[in-house]
């Protein structure tokens, strides 16, 4: 990944996510994560820059086999504080993976794609990674939070300067150079800042504002389709010579015989 997240941005991390405000932002984050990436029992999970883990909590101790990967150590202590041996968990940048071709049914990059130096490498190998599907969670360039991200950037120093904001149809399309015409969907949510309210909190909820391009926090969803390749196979035994002058046998005159 581009941007590696050290001990000072950790710590901030945590402070942060342990704020009940924000804390609930995670959850409402989370809800789409599960609502669009539903692994069966026994199936095999990647979280591509896990950081603390924060996206990996809807499928903890549901029977998927949870891996994470991130490369910062900080993050990753913080996240082996949570979940002890529940996760198996790596050291390792999104744009090359320890893992062999269709390891995983699943994987996810959640706000990780942002700090990736080569984000179409990391996808891809994602892809390569994931045989049954690959998530994508990101800060939607067209929202009105991710607006004020990037103004409050040009005053003061935050994370967020070293991050590179996507929209849907950028996902859309790099998923299209890497897979050609396979399934994909995508879902919005965090559209409004005070969604406690009770009334905005329904609204949220709703397919149709999920399908709102403007929400702060999009999820884009894409199934590979299998591909098969054929290759002709060399034939061992060779065939006989048959004379020139050799006629043709019908089957009836075999059977007259």
């Amino acid at each position: 990944m581009g941007y590696i997240f050290d001990f000072k941005d950790a710590e901030a991390y945590d402070r942060w996510a342990g704020k009940d405000g924000n804390q609930q932002t995670i959850d409402l984050e989370n809800r789409l994560i599960k609502e669009m990436l539903h692994p069966a029992y026994g199936d095999r999970l990647l979280d591509i820059g896990c950081g603390a883990g924060s996206s990996l909590m809807p499928f903890l101790n549901r029977g998927i086999q949870l891996t994470g990967v991130d490369p910062s150590p900080y993050m990753l202590d913080i996240a082996r504080k949570k979940f002890g041996h529940r996760v198996d968990l790596h050291r390792a940048h999104a744009e090359d993976l320890p893992f062999d071709d269709n390891a995983f049914e699943y994987a996810s990059l959640c706000l990780s794609l942002e700090f990736a130096d080569d984000p179409e490498k990391a996808l891809a190998e994602a892809c390569r990674v994931a045989k049954d599907g690959i998530f994508v969670g990101i800060l939607n360039k067209y929202s009105v939070t991710a607006f004020q991200r990037r103004i409050k950037g040009v005053f003061v120093s935050t994370i967020y300067n070293h991050a590179r904001f996507f929209s849907i149809s950028e996902i859309n399309r790099l998923f299209y150079s890497l897979l050609g015409d396979a399934p994909v969907s995508w879902l919005t949510t965090c559209h409004f800042p005070e969604w406690k309210n009770p009334w905005i909190a329904r609204m949220e909820s709703s397919r149709w504002m999920k399908k709102s391009p403007f929400g702060a926090f999009a999820g884009i969803m894409a199934r590979p389709v299998p591909r098969f390749r054929t290759q002709p196979l060399e034939l061992k035994v060779k065939p006989k010579p048959v004379p020139a002058n050799t006629r043709p046998v019908s089957c009836a005159e075999k059977k007259a015989e």
